[in-house]
C-alpha cells in the first residue's frame, strides 16, 4: 500500500454489512455447544471473528466479537458475568492473531498468529475461570470450591488449581487449535468473498 493510499473505513456500507453477516453466523455458531469435559462447551463462534479479524482488520474483528457476546446476553445463565470471560478469553486469541497477520499477510503468519493467540487464550482463560468465574458460581449458587469440583465431576480433580490446569487450560488449548485449524482451512477458499468490493 502505498503512503498516499487511504485506508479502509470500517464503517462504511461495505464494511458494516460484512461484520453484520459474520456477527451473525457466530451467534448462530454460539447456539450450537458440544459438551467437552466438566461443565466446558465448545462451540465454533469465533471462526467468524477471526475471519473478519484477518479479512477487515483487527478493530472490526473486536467490534464482530463484541456484538456476538451482546446477542448472546440474550440467552445468559450467568448475569453476563460468562459473556464477559468469553469476551475477555476470545480477545486474547483474536487480537494476537489478527495484529501478526497484518504486518505480514501469509499463510505462515496467520498459522504463528493463531498459535500465539491460542496460548494467550489459555493463560486468560485460567485467570479469568480463577478470578471471574469461579467466584461467581460460588456466590450464585452458594458453593464452596468442594462444590464446585463435585459439580465438575472429573476424577482426580481435588483442587481449585487443578481444575485450572488440568481441566480449563488444556480444554481452551483445544479450542484454540479447533478454531485455528478449522479457519486455517476455509480463510483461502472464502477470501474471495471476504474481499469483495470493499474500497
Amino acid at each position: 500500500m502505498s503512503a498516499n493510499a487511504k485506508k479502509p473505513n470500517i464503517f462504511s456500507t461495505p464494511y458494516l454489512t460484512r461484520m453484520a453477516i459474520l456477527t451473525a453466523i457466530a451467534f448462530i455458531l454460539f447456539l450450537v455447544q458440544i459438551p467437552v469435559v466438566a461443565f466446558y462447551k465448545l462451540d465454533l463462534s469465533n471462526i467468524p471473528v477471526l475471519l473478519g479479524a484477518f479479512s477487515m482488520g483487527t478493530v472490526p474483528g473486536i467490534i464482530i466479537l463484541a456484538l456476538k457476546c451482546a446477542l448472546a446476553l440474550l440467552r445468559t445463565t450467568s448475569a453476563g458475568v460468562g459473556d464477559l470471560a468469553d469476551f475477555l478469553m476470545s480477545a486474547a486469541l483474536i487480537i494476537p492473531a489478527s495484529v501478526i497477520y497484518h504486518r505480514n499477510k501469509t499463510r505462515k503468519t496467520a498459522l504463528i498468529g493463531m498459535a500465539v493467540g491460542t496460548l494467550c487464550m489459555v493463560v486468560v482463560g485460567v485467570l479469568a475461570n480463577k478470578f471471574i468465574m469461579l467466584p461467581f458460581y460460588m456466590g450464585a449458587y452458594h458453593m464452596d470450591m468442594d462444590g464446585i469440583l463435585k459439580f465438575a465431576n472429573v476424577g482426580g480433580i481435588d483442587s481449585e488449581w487443578k481444575l485450572l490446569l488440568l481441566i480449563t487450560a488444556p480444554f481452551n488449548l483445544l479450542k484454540g487449535v479447533v478454531l485455528s485449524i478449522v479457519t486455517g482451512l476455509i480463510y483461502k477458499p472464502l477470501s474471495p468473498l471476504l474481499h469483495a468490493k470493499i474500497k
